[in-house]
């Protein structure tokens, strides 16, 4: 096998190191092989964007909402499969008329962006209805299905209250979990259909059953359910003091239970319900006070992304025995709650083994809670009842994008023969001297193996000699573009890396899930799909936290197919998470500060892009998220003023007084020319100004929030 020859050329030796001189140093050639590739997909001569469509499987999760337009970019149906073509939507015109100034007709907003869909959200709810009027009537089901949103999900005004619009011809209701989440159903509901219901989970002290109780006096439809069994002596005592009749409803902690993560809610080991010698006693005690006709529902919860329909199906048969046994016993029941847990096929796979993925579609879903329903109540000779859900989950998950851009990725560093510094070996005379030229000679002979040993080695004694202060960083250094090269020589490294990108994102804001319970999501370039991906890379964000990566991907995968940011010059590298609509928003946190990103309401239009932004509101400034940790951006800019004003810099305090008012987030050249992306650049060292100029018209502290 040829050698390759090492050979460095004359360097200078840092003041304090004796080592000189060149060397020769023969390698074997490099190994040849193929890199391991991310998909298949990636094998094909010529690039197009369906196969893009292909790798990222995006007509599996994305379907039939998402897909790849013939320019490489990510369209959406916003009425799913009844979308025609000319009213697809671009999402990377969406971005570029958020994100342009509005000196160039754009919004002038900063990224990251949540793109929110109201189309998807009605095309959502109207399917979820369709699937259960299928399955109603193909069964001959005698009673009808009537949601509800649980707003836990996402409680965003216009989320919900589109919810409650959408869903008023459908007598779609809301649930709520808590006293504020119970205080902004009641206000949404006096708009929506007078017999949706307003269903009342959660714990519950005396404020929140007075609640109920005074929505039911506001003619809303209210329904109590019991979580605790002590949560039935304030109902009565508070319904008699108000002169109100409560309808009553009671949780079940069921035997039923799925195993994975969603699933630890449920069985008789659950957080909430009440167990069977639990619901007798409520019974005897609703008896005892004349108010068992107010026991009207039976609520019940498997668990969130509910694998199976056979799963499902086993679930809803034993809650329906339970009602079954309600109504024997003199209950005046009429509603069977089946509780969240529809799930959401994140990766497309429709696996019955994952917490990402699920093995039905909404009217295999539905079909299934209609079929075991009716079969327990046929049998007991019991009427239908009415059906309701908490699907909040598949509601809400596929409305909502968030978009944010990668400002920078890690280069492999691959030395070169002249940058190795080999000189500085050649004179050592100690163990390390030793290790350096048996991995010399070693290499001379071929002996693929023992140069590795002797590499290592030869590495752990520099690094040693490094921390005891015997050796510098030029040293150091070349040791480590020696290591580099001979892997690379020999190859025996990864020949394809791993490179981080860097994105201008919060995980710990815009992803908790991932975080905190290893939720996967879609997450793909929303453009240049009609190239081919030239790049493995993991995703970093900007906060000062290990945990700040994403390094996990849909289909098992520990890496993203991504392009190079190379030649994009002030264009953005612009990717997207999708099916994130759910609890997401609710859970981020201000992990270093990072607040909310900015978001827009987007709604299909006649117009010549096939979409309107009806709504746009600019991310949570520094101000923000400084006044939420109690600190008042006020007064600190007034300190921060007096100290320019001590040190005769009056002008810095213009673009103190914007810095509040910016975004935490990075501001990149695609951004350029927004307003207030670099309130310091004109500011000259001896540039002098009065207050006034400095400040703005009036000198004072003028922050607008949206």
């Amino acid at each position: 096998m040829p050698a390759l020859a090492y050979y460095a050329d004359a360097a200078v030796i840092s003041p304090g190191y004796a080592h000189a001189g060149g060397s020769f140093l023969p390698l074997p050639e490099t190994f040849s092989g193929d890199s391991p590739v991310v998909s298949s997909v990636l094998d094909h001569p010529h690039w197009s964007p369906s196969l893009s469509a292909s790798l990222y499987k995006i007509d599996c999760w994305g379907a039939p909402y998402f897909s790849v337009n013939s320019s490489g970019n990510i369209s959406v149906r916003p009425d799913g499969a009844e979308t025609l073509p000319h009213q697809e939507i671009d999402l990377l015109k969406i971005v570029k008329k958020v994100s342009e100034p509005k000196s160039n007709g754009g919004l002038g907003l900063q990224l990251p962006l949540i793109v929110r869909l109201p189309d998807i959200l009605k095309n959502r709810l109207e399917s979820l209805q369709s699937a259960f009027d299928l399955a109603i009537r193909s069964q001959g089901y005698d009673s009808h299905y009537q949601g509800v949103y649980p707003v836990k999900c996402n409680q965003d005004r216009f989320i919900v209250e589109d919810i409650v619009e959408f869903g008023s011809p459908f007598r779609f209701g809301l649930e709520a979990g808590s006293k504020p989440e119970l205080l902004l159903t009641m206000s949404c509901l006096c708009k929506g259909s007078p017999e949706a219901f307003l269903i009342c989970n959660g714990f519950k002290d005396a404020e929140y059953i007075s609640l109920a109780l005074v929505a039911r006096k506001l003619a809303l439809n209210t329904v109590i359910v019991l979580e605790q069994e002590e949560e039935l002596d304030l109902v009565i005592e508070i319904s008699r003091k108000l002169a109100v009749v409560p309808i009553i409803g009671l949780r079940a902690k069921l035997r039923t239970k799925h195993s994975g993560h969603f699933g630890s809610t449920s069985g008789e080991k659950g957080k909430f319900g009440l167990t069977t010698m639990q619901i007798l006693r409520v019974v005897r005690k609703l008896e005892q006070e004349g108010m068992l006709h107010c026991l009207q529902l039976l609520h019940f919860h498997i668990g969130s992304q509910i694998p199976s329909t056979a799963l499902l199906a086993d679930g809803v048969g034993e809650a329906a025995q339970i009602y079954c046994e309600l109504v024997r016993l003199g209950a005046g029941m009429r509603v069977i709650d089946i509780g969240g847990g529809l799930g959401i096929d994140y990766d497309g796979s429709r696996s019955t083994d994952s917490d990402v993925s699920v093995g039905y579609g909404l009217e295999e879903y539905a079909a299934a809670v209609v079929q075991a329903v009716r079969n327990v109540c046929d049998q007991k000779f019991v009427k239908h009842p009415v059906i309701c859900s908490e699907s909040g989950r598949a509601i809400v998950s596929h409305h909502s994008i968030l978009i944010f851009e990668a400002v920078s990725a890690t280069v492999a560093d691959k030395p070169t023969m002249s940058s190795l510094g080999l000189q500085y070996f050649e004179e050592v005379t100690d163990d390390a001297g030793v290790d350096y030229r048996n991995l010399k000679e070693a290499a001379a002979r071929g002996e693929f193996d023992n140069c590795l040993i002797y590499a290592d080695q030869f590495k752990q004694r520099c690094i040693d000699q490094f921390k005891e202060g015997s050796l510098g960083i030029e040293q150091l250094a070349a040791m480590d573009g020696l290591c580099d090269f001979l892997s690379n020589a020999i190859g025996v490294s990864e020949s394809d890396p791993i490179r981080t990108y860097h994105a201008n994102l919060s995980l710990f804001t815009s992803i908790p899930d991932f975080w905190a319970i290893g939720q996967l999501f879609p997450i793909v370039p929303i453009h240049r799909l009609d190239q081919r991906p030239g790049v493995k890379g993991i995703l970093s964000d900007l906060t000062c936290d290990s945990d700040g990566k994403i390094d996990k991907f849909i289909g098992g995968e520990s890496n993203l197919p991504l392009h190079e940011l190379a030649g994009e010059g002030r264009r953005g590298y612009y990717l997207g998470m999708f099916l994130g609509g759910a609890y997401q928003e609710a859970l981020g946190g201000l992990h270093n500060l990072f607040g909310g990103p900015s978001v827009v309401r987007v709604s299909k239009s006649s117009g010549p892009h096939s979409f309107g932004v009806t709504r746009a509101v600019s991310g949570l400034s520094c101000g923000d998220v400084l006044r939420a940790m109690q600190h008042e951006p006020e007064l600190m800019f007034e300190t921060l003023k007096q100290r320019a004003e001590e040190m005769s810099r009056v002008a810095l305090a213009s673009g103190l007084a914007r810095s509040f008012h910016n975004m935490p987030y990075l501001i990149t050249a695609s951004s350029c020319g927004t307003a207030n992306s670099n309130p310091y650049c004109y500011c000259d060292e001896d540039e002098k100004s009065d207050d006034a100029a400095a400040i703005g018209k009036d000198g004072q502290w003028n922050i607008c929030y949206a």
